[in-house]
Formats: structure tokens, C-alpha cells, sequence
């Protein structure tokens, strides 16, 4: 789909997953965070993607409207003032590490099965190497392999990610 030369397939591929991530710091439900983020996109299209820096208006439109969620559901401090929140959701911080946490978890999507339910069982889930290898009815050894072969295909993963936006 484009709109005035900008492919919103594109667009959200690109910024769909880091977006969410960015409004969960904020209204610390996924759900919530999934319809903001759609929300916006959806705005930026009836609005015909006719914005400067794309990027950042994003991510501010995503904030605003996390912020104004949290406002309308009394979820808000109404005593607290903008300035309050500086120290506790730096945005620049928030907005780079929910880019970070993207490129993590697309890494661990493409694990293989098997190995990806593994490393969740354990990173995720806290489960020792004993109580996963309980579980699936395997080896405490196989449970550590496909720890260790994940690890690596993770940190191959992002390496691989980055190096491609940005190297």
C-alpha cells in the first residue's frame, strides 16, 4: 500500500514491533500497546503519510497517545507533573532500547522450534535446565545444547540485524 510515495507495508514492518515495545513501557499492557501503535499508524495513513521525520513523529505520537490512555483510565497520577516523569521514561533511552528489545525478539523468532521454546522456557519462564528437560521428556544435556545453540544464534542474529540497517 503506498500513499504519497510512502509504503506503509514498509512502514510497518519496519516500526510496528518497536512501537509496541515502546508503549508497553508505558501503559505495561500488551494489548493496549498493539492498539496504540495501530491507532497511530492508522492516523499517519488517513493523514496520507505527509510527515517530515517520520521516525520521530512516531514515536511522539505513540508516546502522546500511551500518555493520554493512562490519563483517561485514571491510571495517572493527576498530581504529577510532566517534569516528574523526565527522570522515569527518558524517552530517547526508552525509544532506543525498545529497538534493541525488537531486534532480540525477532533473533528469537527465527530460532528453530524446538530450540526457541527452550531458551523462552528458560529466559522467560525462570525453569531450570532440570524442570525443562522434565517437561519435553529430554536430556538435562539436550536442554543445555539447544540453551547454548540459541545464545549463539541470538547474539548472530542481532549482530546480522544490525550490521544490515545500519553497517
Amino acid at each position: 500500500m503506498k500513499k504519497n510515495g510512502i509504503n506503509f507495508d514498509e512502514v510497518f514492518k519496519l516500526y510496528y514491533r518497536p512501537l509496541c515495545l515502546y508503549a508497553i513501557h508505558y501503559v505495561r499492557d500488551v494489548d493496549i500497546a498493539e492498539d496504540i501503535v495501530q491507532d497511530c499508524l492508522s492516523l499517519l495513513w488517513e493523514k496520507g503519510g505527509e510527515v517530515e521525520h517520520l521516525k520521530s513523529y512516531l514515536y511522539v505520537m505513540v508516546r502522546n497517545y500511551s500518555l493520554n490512555y493512562l490519563k483517561r483510565e485514571a491510571v495517572f497520577d493527576m498530581n504529577c507533573s510532566p517534569s516528574d516523569l523526565e527522570e522515569t521514561l527518558p524517552d530517547e533511552e526508552l525509544e532506543e532500547y525498545s529497538v534493541m528489545e525488537a531486534r532480540m525478539w525477532t533473533a528469537i523468532d527465527a530460532l528453530p522450534e524446538r530450540c526457541r521454546e527452550v531458551f523462552l522456557l528458560h529466559k522467560r519462564d525462570g525453569m531450570t535446565y532440570k524442570e525443562i528437560a522434565e517437561l519435553l521428556h529430554i536430556s538435562v544435556h539436550t536442554v543445555d545444547n539447544h540453551i547454548c545453540k540459541a545464545l549463539r544464534l541470538v547474539r548472530e542474529g542481532i549482530k546480522a540485524l544490525y550490521s544490515f540497517f545500519f553497517g
